[in-house]
């Protein structure tokens, strides 16, 4: 009996834990930082490269590579393009321009760098990100935001894509 209840218990661990592998998350982290005497919201997103490779290979029928040897020369264009069209910010109302800077690669992060111009004082961001929820429906953006000295975080689901900060 007590080699059968060891047997058991092996067996519920290995069940639990091969449960575990069968679920992936979706997740990329952006933070924006307003930076007052350039006038300009600062953004850096993190995002897999795997998952992004993923949605943009469906949207744009093609295939990127994205750090490899054969990456597509005008990746910066396509990231631009991307990205504009996922994140959108509204500042004090009126909606802004989101301006790719440039990229990297870390492990198997994606790093983008974007600016956002800020002319006035930031009293009430509004922000929407739907970077992957086409293709994966549980992804899940964070938003970090450093604005006036006031640090915010929240969470954009398929479900509530866009939310409102007020500083």
């Amino acid at each position: 009996m007590k080699h059968l209840k060891k047997w058991l218990l092996f067996f519920l661990i290995i069940f639990g834990l091969s449960s575990f592998t069968n679920h992936k998350f979706y997740v990329a982290v952006f933070q924006l930082e307003y930076v007052q005497q350039k006038n300009v919201i600062q953004v850096t997103s993190r995002v897999f490269i795997d998952d992004l490779e993923k949605e943009m290979n469906e949207e744009y029928n093609r295939k990127f590579y994205i750090g490899t040897s054969k990456e597509v020369p005008d990746l910066k264009d396509y990231l631009s393009r991307y990205f504009s069209g996922k994140i959108k910010v509204k500042l004090n109302g009126n909606e802004k321009p989101i301006k790719f800077l440039g990229n990297e690669i870390e492990d198997d992060v994606l790093i983008c760098y974007f600016t956002i111009p800020a002319q006035t004082p930031v009293k009430k961001l509004e922000i929407k990100n739907t970077t992957l929820f086409k293709t994966f429906h549980e992804q899940q953006n964070i938003i970090h935001t450093n604005i006036n000295s006031n640090k915010k975080s929240l969470l954009l689901t398929n479900e509530q894509p866009m939310r409102i900060l007020e500083y």
